[in-house]
């Protein structure tokens, strides 16, 4: 399994530019929450749970960032529990106005990806390796996190793989 710095690096060289990733701040959040809203319908009540695809999904990536890294892993999981419940209240909404927020959110999510990578001049990561739609969401919140003055260590070692 490749690790954390294997992964970033890899996303990293595609978004060198610093337009880029700033679009990619505003763009893959949308992204996300469009997905999580969209997979929000149908619903499974169990007991006092509600299983619907979103939740099944969101597991998935939650156990594969949690073995990547246990902090940041654990960071993604209080966002993606947080886009969990903004897309419970979207799913929430009558028919038309679900499908139209979390389609709109992921178009423009979208939109602003390819404005980033129309400044980058290369294509996105994903058309080389599909992993690349799941690292999207943590190399944004690395990059936060890196902007913010924490984690040097990771980092300087996802620097020195570039």
């Amino acid at each position: 399994m490749k690790t954390i710095v294997d992964h970033l690096a890899q996303y990293a060289a595609y978004h060198r530019n610093r337009k880029n990733v700033m679009t990619h701040l505003v763009g893959i959040p949308l992204i996300v929450v469009g997905i999580i809203s969209l997979l929000s319908r149908p619903a499974l009540p169990l007991d006092y749970f509600l299983i619907t695809p979103a939740n099944l999904v969101v597991l998935a990536a939650v156990i594969f960032y949690i073995r990547l890294d246990i902090k940041l892993g654990l960071l993604m999981t209080v966002l993606l529990w947080l886009s969990l419940s903004v897309g419970r209240d979207i799913a929430a909404l009558p028919t038309s106005l679900w499908l139209s927020w979390s389609i709109g959110l992921f178009v423009v999510g979208w939109v602003f990806q390819f404005i980033g990578h129309y400044f980058e001049g290369r294509k996105p990561a994903f058309v080389d390796d599909i992993m690349g739609l799941a690292i999207g969401p943590l190399f944004v919140v690395a990059e936060v996190v890196f902007m913010l003055g924490f984690r040097k260590d990771l980092k300087a070692a996802v620097e020195q793989k570039l």
